[in-house]
């Protein structure tokens, strides 16, 4: 037995019209969901907004990475982000020396990680060293050195490496580019 669909006709006597379908909600361009926002010109206005955010970025593109490369590694995933130092240290000569005479703006912050072995969790912290360099509408990621340690701290940290290819490097390339479109939150 087929149940016979119903339409505007079977209950007006007229057929249904595409004029007469309901019109879906649109948002005007004066009224945005989420205000159109610049981003920070300076380093002390940028970093708190980005350390906001970045373990969701991070976590993402950990997420990625491990369902298109499926290994028996579970990724682990950054809680939190925080206590950015402005102040910069000299860099002297050598492969890290700046381009110009101007100093490239270099930020460095921790993350608080959970990763997962053998059944059990372990909490790392992870230093980092971001540089990055003012362009016209926002900032674009120079470099990421990056040294590993455990939390709570037991043993030194190891040396600094160069995680430019990393998934903190990627989370903060990715906020960068929402950050120059405007879509970061205030």
């Amino acid at each position: 037995m087929t149940v016979p669909l119903h339409s505007r006709a079977d209950f007006s006597g007229q057929p249904a019209s595409l004029a007469d379908s309901p019109q879906p909600l649109t948002s005007q361009a004066s009224d945005p969901l989420r205000p159109h926002t610049q981003c920070p010109a300076t380093l002390e206005q940028l970093m708190p907004l980005m350390l906001r955010d970045l373990p969701s970025y991070a976590n993402r593109v950990s997420q990625r990475a491990y369902t298109r490369h499926r290994t028996s590694e579970i990724p682990g995933y950054v809680l939190l982000a925080g206590r950015p130092e402005y102040e910069p240290l000299a860099l002297g000569p050598g492969a890290f020396t700046a381009v110009s005479e101007t100093e490239v703006p270099q930020v460095f912050f921790t993350t608080l990680e959970r990763q997962y072995l053998a059944g059990e969790s372990f909490s790392l912290q992870h230093y980092h060293w971001l540089f990055l360099t003012p362009i016209e509408n926002g900032w674009r990621f120079v470099m990421l050195l990056s040294t590993l340690g455990n939390h709570p701290y037991t043993e030194p940290p190891t040396p600094p490496r160069d995680s430019s290819q990393g998934v903190i490097a990627q989370a903060v390339r990715l906020w960068l580019r929402d950050c120059q479109a405007g879509t970061i939150a205030p």
